[in-house]
């Protein structure tokens, strides 16, 4: 270990420079406190058996479920164990949507009961359900072409996840039809929505999330949407294309309680010599109603609480607060994520960084960053602290949701840059579970989030905005 460790050091004469203004911030002193991070992290797999502990006691946690706010008071318990300080929640009105029974069922040409969830938001069908012909479109585009077609039938998207281009990506082009398709084909009389389930591999799994009404631009009434999974979306298009008649009956019990109660959790490491001046570190608690919940995001709150438990451990105070949040809410409408702003506000100008882990803890590449040039150059000389992981890369990226607000208003925001081939493999389905996630992958995202933390706590310079 010594012989290594002088090489790490040896390797660590860079420096950052935000700008030609900012100040240069030399690393041979952060790497040994990194180091000893780095090794605290990898020692064993004790984030990944508190996340598998997590998720196996409260299995998901929907906002306005039970299970959530009981997921809620352990966490509480466990980070007071863990000697963390200022532990508290923060009080937030979360919206409450409950699936219900809810079926869909192919009564022509031939009878076959389909894989199907309901969307997040989404009304409900009378009791007896929804029995209608099916009309298959492809795009938005298509919609608007058949227009004429889609009164009084039930629409299907089929648009493909696109795995010519980078996951995030093609997500962004799909994902706008389970957001909006139900708006769209009630303007054109529709009576109900079904969704290709928004993935590039399927084992006939659907997959729920959300979906908005905009109310304001509404033409006709609130109709039901649910998605269904790949396999089905395109025998329905290969039964159009032939010029059969799709007939199915889609039965929903969901709907949208009053607003229920929630809550944000905080724990800290205080700083010695600035402890106003703030780094946060989190994820979101809550998940969808299906699955475990280990992936989105039951990881990355682990993992964030991990980081934030080993600068505890290692017996060296940070001069910054080291705070960790667990956000509620982000799943069905980010309710944790904007009360946590509007709560802080008016520390807002003396939070450093933010920092959210919310894809997924598989193993890192790098690091993302959404803030100013000198801020991104600074934060590419610091991640040299994490070369002896393999995620000293830095790229420009959009905040994570629950940092969202906080970047909006200036926060520079962090997110890790994980492998991500797999993740929409198991997004919002009964698939999101513990075995899906590997420990040293897990332990090696703890270790970039204890690392920047630290560091950042320590310098003298601020991450300029």
């Amino acid at each position: 270990m010594p012989t290594f460790r002088i090489v790490v050091v040896a390797g660590l004469t860079l420096v950052a420079t935000g700008a030609s203004t900012s100040a240069q911030v030399p690393l041979q002193p952060h790497a040994a406190s990194a180091n000893q991070l780095i090794d605290a992290a990898l020692r064993d797999s004790a984030a990944y058996r508190r996340l598998a502990l997590l998720t196996d006691k409260f299995g998901h946690r929907m906002s306005g479920s039970a299970s959530l706010e009981s997921a809620i008071d352990w966490i509480v318990a466990e980070m007071k164990r863990d000697g963390l300080e200022n532990v508290h929640t923060e009080p937030v009105m979360v919206t409450h949507w409950v699936r219900g029974a809810e079926s869909a069922e192919l009564i022509g040409p031939r009878a076959k009961p389909l894989r199907m969830l309901g969307l997040g938001r989404s009304v409900g069908t009378p009791t007896a359900g929804i029995t209608a012909p099916v009309l298959v479109v492809r795009s938005f585009g298509d919609l608007r072409a058949r227009g004429a077609e889609a009164r009084g039938k039930i629409v299907l998207y089929d648009f493909p996840f696109d795995t010519a281009v980078g996951p995030d990506a093609a997500y962004g082009q799909a994902v706008q039809y389970r957001v909006f398709g139900a708006d769209s084909a009630t303007a054109f009389g529709a009576v109900g929505v079904l969704v290709r389930s928004v993935t590039p591999r399927s084992l006939s799994t659907p997959h729920t999330g959300g979906m908005n009404y905009a109310d304001s631009a509404r033409k006709g009434p609130k109709i039901p949407a649910a998605a269904i999974t790949v396999e089905d979306a395109e025998m329905l298009h290969r039964m159009q294309d032939r010029g059969e008649k799709i007939l199915v009956k889609l039965t929903m019990g969901a709907k949208t309680l009053a607003p229920a109660a929630s809550r944000n959790v905080v724990a800290e490491v205080r700083g010695t010599e600035r402890p106003n001046e703030i780094i946060v570190l989190g994820g979101h608690s809550d998940s969808w109603d299906v699955g475990q919940g280990a992936m989105d995001d039951g990881g990355g709150s682990v993992a964030a609480w991990e980081a934030v438990r080993l600068i505890k451990q290692s017996g060296v105070r940070p001069k910054r607060t080291v705070r960790v949040v667990l956000w509620t809410n982000e799943e069905i409408g980010l309710a944790g994520g904007t009360a946590y702003r509007d709560a802080h506000r008016a520390e807002l100008d003396d939070h450093i960084y933010a920092m959210e882990s919310d894809n997924g803890v598989f193993r890192p590449h790098g690091v993302t960053f959404a803030g100013s040039p000198a801020g991104l150059a600074m934060v590419r000389g610091l991640a040299q602290l994490l070369k002896r992981v393999g995620a000293d890369t830095v790229d420009a990226g959009g905040p994570e949701a629950d940092v969202g607000p906080l970047n909006a208003l200036g926060v520079p925001a962090l997110a890790i840059n994980t492998e991500q081939s797999r993740y929409f493999w198991y997004h919002h389905t009964d698939a999101d579970t513990m075995d899906k996630l590997d420990p040293s992958d897990m332990a090696l995202c703890v270790a970039i989030m204890a690392v920047m933390a630290n560091t950042v706590a320590n310098i003298t310079e601020r991450i300029p905005r």
